[in-house]
């Protein structure tokens, strides 16, 4: 221990990973909510939007290396009724609820959904979902729980 006593210990972690699971949790949130601005952006120009994610690959001759690989992205949104656009906040695979019994936010057409997501970003920086957010990765956990239990048994 003698030797760890000459060194300067500190408890800092690194700055791009949130400290809390409740800032974790804001930061996916804002993360869907950028890709999903991503998408009505690219929807409104007509092109298609290439989602990408990192993967580790090894070739024949045993060589490991981190390439890119495109992913789908759901949408968010859906048509209703009278050209009228809903769009949902999801989270773990589930729409947030974000009122009680309300699950989607009402536009009038694809190029109001962005100013949609822009009100629900600060929304969550305002922490105005933690609640709900707390709740739907509780009801996952439990029913990842019921799934492995079955799995085993």
């Amino acid at each position: 221990m003698s030797l760890l006593k000459s060194l300067k210990l500190s408890a800092a972690k690194p700055q791009n990973q949130p400290a809390s699971p409740r800032d974790r949790n804001r930061e996916k949130l804002r993360g869907y909510l950028a890709e999903q601005r991503a998408l009505v952006e690219a929807a409104i120009a007509g092109k298609a939007h290439t989602a990408v994610r990192t993967v580790t690959k090894t070739d024949e001759a045993g060589n490991r290396t981190r390439v890119e690989v495109p992913r789908s992205v759901r949408k968010g949104w859906f048509n209703g009724d009278g050209g009228k656009v809903y769009f949902q906040l999801r989270y773990g695979g589930r729409p947030l609820e974000l009122a009680k019994g309300m699950t989607s936010v009402e536009a009038e057409g694809l190029a109001a959904i962005g100013p949609v997501i822009d009100t629900l970003d600060q929304a969550v920086l305002a922490g105005e979902f933690d609640a709900a957010v707390a709740a739907a990765a509780q009801t996952r956990a439990a029913t990842m729980k019921t799934a492995k239990a079955k799995k085993a048994g």
